[in-house]
């Protein structure tokens, strides 16, 4: 539930309303010092004096499993509480850790260049929010976080159509076996298909989208910014539809609630430690553990057992996605070449 690894985008994530870590300025995002308030160096000592892509990586697979754990409450509250409900207060709690940066820099922050589009985009992300979670509330949770990679495959073909971006055939052959194993995973036979699957699959691609609209919103407002306005709207937009479906839940089931919000907002400060100490080449192959977690804790905790057409899936999701980065670091060193 992270950021793309192709790193082709600047993408809030809708689930959990954050800037993604491979292209967010800590200092831009809020102005201030070097890691921007809330932010502090790494502590002096011998893990300080680790590579910088092995604390990258250290902080990645952190990430993951607090995006797992996050997971696994949004599916634990799933099941006394509507996915409308959970994604409420998701929104919520993400706003309130937003609060004191708002604070500090002040209105000037709230004023974005484009409003259109901000809203189009909150509608998006939005959307893409009661999909994923509906799909972590009804499905095995491995098979949601494998289809759920196929972010950056949608974001590919977005990038092209949408921004101009060209995609060479390497890129584009990889991105269609990608698109083969979320095949795999769903396998689309009337017979055999649960159609609540298409829920990850549409939600990957509402992600994407969302990735594009903020690639270029990006141009011209700050990561505080369209971070902001996500938040706030999103909290606005989900209340009504919470409201709709509302039961007050009960202490223990307010405390899971806590914890998805607050393992949310862990997973994407440790993206965002992991991308702003290494090189993203480096660290975003890890981000794939998040499928080994799911499929660990599925099994552990609800009893799923992960089939071999999720197992197979997976494999060329995450397969053709690491070629995807691997070309475009690969590209990216080519044009810095001296001519």
């Amino acid at each position: 539930m992270t950021s793309s690894p192709s790193g082709a985008s600047t993408e809030p994530d809708p689930t959990t309303g954050a800037i993604d870590p491979k292209t967010l300025s800590l200092s831009a995002a809020s102005g201030v010092g070097d890691g921007g308030p809330g932010f502090t160096p790494d502590t002096p000592g011998s893990w300080a004096d680790l590579p910088p892509n092995v604390r990258g990586a250290v902080w990645m697979l952190v990430s993951a499993l607090a995006f797992t754990i996050m997971g696994v409450f949004i599916k634990i509250t799933g099941q006394n509480l509507h996915a409308f409900q959970i994604a409420f207060f998701r929104c919520l709690f993400g706003l309130l850790a937003l609060t004191p940066f708002i604070a500090r820099m002040g209105p000037e922050i709230l004023r974005p260049s484009r409003p259109g589009l901000h809203l189009i985009r909150l509608f998006i992300g939005t959307t893409a929010m009661f999909s994923l979670f509906y799909a972590v509330t009804h499905l095995p949770f491995a098979m949601v976080i494998a289809i759920s990679f196929a972010r950056p495959l949608f974001m590919l073909v977005l990038a092209a159509v949408i921004l101009g971006e060209h995609v060479g055939w390497r890129r584009g052959l990889a991105t269609g076996v990608g698109f083969c194993g979320v095949l795999i995973v769903l396998r689309p036979d009337p017979a055999h298909m649960e159609w609540v699957a298409l829920a990850p699959a549409f939600s990957a691609l509402l992600i994407a989208c969302a990735m594009t609209i903020v690639a270029i919103l990006s141009r011209k407002d700050k990561p505080l910014t369209i971070l902001t306005w996500f938040a706030v709207g999103s909290s606005l937009l989900t209340l009504g539809p919470a409201i709709y479906v509302w039961q007050w839940p009960d202490p223990w089931l307010f405390a899971a609630l806590l914890l998805v919000g607050g393992f949310g907002s862990l997973g994407q400060f440790m993206a965002v430690k992991a991308f702003g100490s290494a090189e993203a080449s480096a660290v975003g192959p890890f981000e794939f553990s998040q499928i080994l977690f799911a499929g660990i804790t599925g099994f552990l905790i609800f009893d799923e057992v992960p089939d071999i057409w999720t197992f197979v899936g997976s494999v060329v999701i995450v397969g053709s996605a690491l070629y995807i980065l691997w070309r475009e670091t690969r590209l990216k060193k080519e044009a810095r070449k001296p001519v």
